[in-house]
């Protein structure tokens, strides 16, 4: 069965085998997203038990103007960043000095960042910003569309082309500063 034929059949039956299936479909990779935003193990399961809730809760708000992937990426998404920015506001981490850098005008292009090896992508990801490393994670990893990105986490395609852009010049800026050697 396909995603939407599961969600259509729990909603008319309420039979929790449709739901586990969509669990065991999902579980391991909403896991892994929310490992790589939260970087750490317990809370990402706890995460995932929570974005799962909400996914239960929400299932009958599903749409379907997009998969059932992009939806459930997007709660995963939007979890992940609410609980960083909750734990960010919370040990008041955030200084009026971020973001001070200038942008630049030149387009760093993909190449730059398929270029990396992987042991300097993972520490150069491991310093990017949470919303950035996403970002670039969706586009990347994922091989998301600009569009399935926006529908994602609910901006526009221009503002997210925009953020695509920022995050690659702050993950060239790491690169340089973390292995000028390689440059």
């Amino acid at each position: 069965m396909k995603d939407f034929e599961v969600v259509h059949s729990y909603l008319e039956t309420q039979a929790s085998r449709c739901f586990s299936l969509l669990y065991a479909r999902y579980a391991s990779k909403i896991f892994s997203k929310c490992m790589t935003m939260l970087k750490d193990e317990a809370l990402a399961q706890d995460a995932t038990q929570e974005i799962f809730m909400k996914i239960f809760l929400n299932l009958a708000k599903f749409g379907e103007k997009a998969k059932f992937s992009t939806w459930v990426y997007s709660i995963t998404y939007n979890y992940c960043i609410d609980d960083i920015r909750r734990k960010k506001k919370q040990q008041d981490v955030f200084s009026g000095d971020v973001d001070k850098a200038p942008d630049r005008e030149d387009e760093i292009p993909d190449e730059a960042i398929y270029a990396m090896e992987v042991n300097q992508l993972r520490h150069v990801l491991k310093e990017l910003p949470a919303g950035d490393r996403a970002i670039l994670l969706m586009k990347y990893q994922d091989d998301m569309s600009i569009k399935d990105i926006a529908d994602s986490i609910d901006k526009t395609e221009s503002a997210v082309k925009m953020q695509i852009k920022r995050a690659k010049e702050k993950a060239h800026k790491l690169k340089e500063d973390l292995f000028p050697e390689y440059e």
